[in-house]
């Protein structure tokens, strides 16, 4: 990560350097909602579930729970909220 200073969290190299080490094969997700742009996270593998008839701001895929049937890991870049 960068210093506080900066406005950017990542570079093209940096982000290019974390998904190298991780498996290949992997869906990638992000984050969002809304318009605009924000910085993100460290990318991470996540058990994720597919629920398609979720509104669009609930997301297509949501975070997998104990005793949910039908999960897969993905590779998420969650985006930066800055309420946090």
């Amino acid at each position: 990560m960068t210093s506080q200073k900066e406005p950017f969290h990542f570079t093209v190299g940096q982000l290019v350097d974390i998904l190298k080490s991780l498996p290949h094969d992997l869906p990638v997700l992000t984050s969002g909602y809304e318009n605009g742009f924000e910085n993100f996270h460290e990318p991470c593998i996540l058990r994720v579930k597919h629920e398609p008839q979720n509104p669009y701001y609930d997301g297509e895929f949501q975070a997998a729970g104990d005793g949910d049937e039908v999960t897969f890991d993905v590779v998420v870049i969650r985006r930066v909220v800055r309420d946090e």
